[in-house]
């Protein structure tokens, strides 16, 4: 490869200015368009296109990136001729795309096509061999961004490493959370260097938040069901439903939902149909996994 490489979050990419950003538009195709605009997959020509967050593209954007994967050739917003661009493609997501497609959020033909060679990353809470070499990347980046050292002291950084490689350490937002983390601790530290007192100040801080966040992410029934259905719930039920409910909003998908829950039965059945067996639950209160 001797083009670029480009990266792209399709988070950011909403309404009709997603295609012009990936596939550029000719000058007038709609009302701001004053010159013409190569687009992100021309600049990624005989280079690499990443395209994160791939689940978040809408149906027509899906529709042309198919097209031009398949044939490396497109038509920018508003133009009657075509565009060519050879590129790689990497993309992740952080949605179960095949669970996406069964759901008629994302195209099958596009799913099949993009789905050669899967990798699943676990988040860094599950990676502590990955937390050290990180720690320093991240302090590098702060005293260049600082304009001067900033280090641990060696009890300082022994503690902090200890809790961040720890069950107690959740890391719920993977490296963002650990990037802001050294990113707190840098600005605080007097004279650059990070001491004991403020590694301890640190470790009692991601404790309450993450301490905080999951309690936001308490099952709430009363959000989910009417007073009516509530009443008719014995204990037991609420409770199993409360625990079922909390499973399906920390899973991405039906499917790796209902492996969860139903592992060791699954394996006395003898039986996969897990979604299914999750989807009728549901129904007996009126749920539905979209409306989790």
């Amino acid at each position: 490869m001797s083009g670029n490489f480009v990266d792209v979050n399709c988070a950011t990419l909403r309404g009709d200015g997603a295609a012009s950003a990936l596939f550029g538009h000719v000058k007038g195709a709609f009302t701001g368009a004053q010159q013409d605009r190569g687009g992100l997959l021309r600049s990624a020509d005989k280079g690499l296109l990443f395209l994160d967050e791939i689940g978040e593209l809408g149906e027509d954007e899906q529709a042309m990136l198919l097209k031009a994967i398949e044939e490396k050739n497109f038509y920018p917003v508003g133009s009657d001729k075509l565009a060519v661009s050879d590129f790689q493609l990497i993309a992740g997501t952080n949605r179960d795309l095949g669970q996406e497609v069964l759901e008629g959020r994302f195209r099958e033909d596009l799913y099949a096509r993009i789905n050669l060679w899967s990798y699943e990353l676990p988040p860094l809470a599950h990676r502590p061999e990955d937390i050290a070499p990180n720690i320093d990347y991240f302090l590098a980046q702060q005293s260049t961004e600082l304009s001067r050292k900033v280090s641990f002291n060696k009890e300082a950084r022994q503690k902090y490493l200890q809790f961040a490689t720890s069950p107690a350490a959740k890391w719920l937002g993977n490296f963002r959370d650990l990037s802001a983390s050294i990113l707190r601790l840098s600005t605080l530290a007097d004279g650059g260097r990070i001491t004991d007192r403020l590694v301890e100040q640190e470790i009692m801080r991601l404790g309450k938040l993450w301490a905080n966040q999951a309690d936001n992410s308490d099952i709430q029934l009363n959000n989910l069901l009417s007073a009516e259905q509530l009443a008719a719930l014995d204990l037991f039920d609420r409770m199993q439903l409360e625990a079922v409910v909390k499973v399906c909003r920390e899973c991405k998908s039906l499917s790796e939902a209902g492996r969860q829950l139903f592992a060791v039965s699954r394996s006395q059945r003898g039986s996969t149909n897990d979604s299914d067996r999750l989807r009728k639950y549901l129904a007996k209160f009126g749920l539905e996994w979209g409306s989790l």
